[in-house]
Parts: C-alpha cells; sequence; structure tokens
C-alpha cells in the first residue's frame, strides 16, 4: 500500500513538471493563451501577496501589473531551476521591495507611528536569534469568519519586516520552508526564526485589540446603563 502511495505522489509530481514544462514553452515561444492563462491564474494571488507586503495597498494594482510585465519580458530567462510558481512569487516580492524602499526614501514622514518597524516582544529592533519550530496553530488558521480575518489582516500590516513577508508566504500563501527560503534567499533557519517571531508579534496584536474592543463594549454598556438609570430616575 505504502509502494502504490509513493509510485501516485510520483506519477503525481512528473505529470504536474510535464504541464509547467509544456506551459513555459508556449509562454517562451509568445503563446498569447498561455500569457492570459497565466494572468487568470496568478493576478489574484499576487495582487493579494503585493496587497499584504507594501504600505500601501492602493499600489498594490499597479505593481501587479509590473509584475506581468516583467514576466513577459523575461520569461525567455526562465530554465526551470525552481518551479514556475516560486519564479514569478521571486519577481512579485522582488517589486514589492522595490516599492517599500521607494517609500522609505520619499515618503518616510508620512509614515504614522503605528507603522514603525519594531520587535512585538522587547520594542526593540528584531534580532534573529532563535532557531525554533513552533507547535501552536498559525493565527490565520484562527481566523474563521470575515470580521476575525478583517482583524487579522489589519494586525498584520503592524507586524515588522521581514516577519510579515515571512508569515504571508508561510502562513497565508502556504508554501513550504525550502520554497519560502529560496524566495527570500535566506536558510531554513532563518525562515523559522522569522516565522516563530512573525506569529509570536501577531498574536500580541490581536490580543491587544481584542483587549481595546473588551474595554470598549464595556464602556458602551456601562454609558447605556446610565443613560438607563437616568431616564427611570426622572
Amino acid at each position: 500500500m505504502q509502494a502504490d502511495i509513493t509510485l501516485g505522489n510520483l506519477a503525481s509530481a512528473l505529470s504536474l513538471h510535464a504541464k509547467e514544462a509544456t506551459l513555459v514553452a508556449e509562454l517562451q515561444a509568445g503563446s498569447e493563451e498561455a500569457f492570459s492563462w497565466l494572468i487568470a491564474r496568478y493576478h489574484q494571488p499576487i495582487y493579494s501577496l503585493l496587497a499584504r507586503t507594501v504600505r500601501d495597498p492602493a499600489d498594490a494594482a499597479d505593481l501587479t501589473q509590473e509584475v506581468f510585465v516583467k514576466i513577459f519580458r523575461h520569461i525567455g530567462s526562465f530554465h526551470s531551476d525552481s518551479s514556475l510558481r516560486t519564479w514569478i512569487y521571486r519577481i512579485a516580492l522582488h517589486e514589492g521591495l522595490n516599492q517599500r524602499r521607494w517609500w522609505s526614501r520619499h515618503k518616510q514622514q508620512e509614515v504614522t507611528i503605528e507603522l514603525e518597524t519594531v520587535d512585538c516582544e522587547s520594542g526593540e529592533p528584531a534580532r534573529l536569534k532563535e532557531m525554533l519550530a513552533d507547535p501552536g496553530e498559525s493565527p490565520y488558521e484562527m481566523a474563521t469568519h470575515a470580521e476575525a480575518r478583517e482583524r487579522v489582516e489589519s494586525a498584520l500590516r503592524n507586524v515588522p519586516e521581514p516577519f510579515r513577508t515571512t508569515l504571508i508566504l508561510r502562513d497565508i500563501e502556504g508554501f513550504v520552508y525550502e520554497e519560502v527560503a529560496e524566495m527570500l534567499g535566506v536558510n531554513l533557519g532563518t525562515v523559522k526564526s522569522r516565522l516563530v517571531r512573525g506569529r509570536a508579534c501577531l498574536r500580541k496584536l490581536l490580543l491587544a485589540d481584542a483587549d481595546a474592543r473588551n474595554t470598549s463594549a464595556d464602556a458602551r454598556r456601562t454609558a447605556s446603563l446610565n443613560n438607563l438609570h437616568g431616564e427611570e430616575a426622572r
């Protein structure tokens, strides 16, 4: 049984590799249909990735277009050293990094204090020391409905780089550690360390948000009771 499963997985992997090789060949030959399929398949994931990684989500649409322009221009240099998906995401991350660098140079004075890059645990610049595995579930696994997802997305924007990008690639996009390491140009230990720090930071932000919401709700209930008692006294 185990041998059958292993052979099945191998056959599936070979089939996927063959399909990707065919697609790449068509892209490199200038097939409009192949590019249309590629855009339809990757436009939304790339847009979502960029919207989460750049300072201003409004820039994500233009950056997404630029990513596909880069793919069109450079597909001829793709030699299958990595998967096509990994190569596309690496281009997108590079564009996002360039946008963040531009923001730092030209619009740093517009950044609010909420977006300062600090270590949520110590309040100091992050130091990547730990090489730990996090046994707990990821914060995104706790976001079970739309309202919770919105709160996570909001908190995610305040997670410092490079932890935010690592979280996005591993916990949201679902890349394995090796793919994340390849895209970011770091070793596996660094990926795991960043993921531990990023998850801890995101959890802390979510807890702070929950506490603030509870405090606000308590204040509203107290105000309502006071108003009710005032009306009864009259």
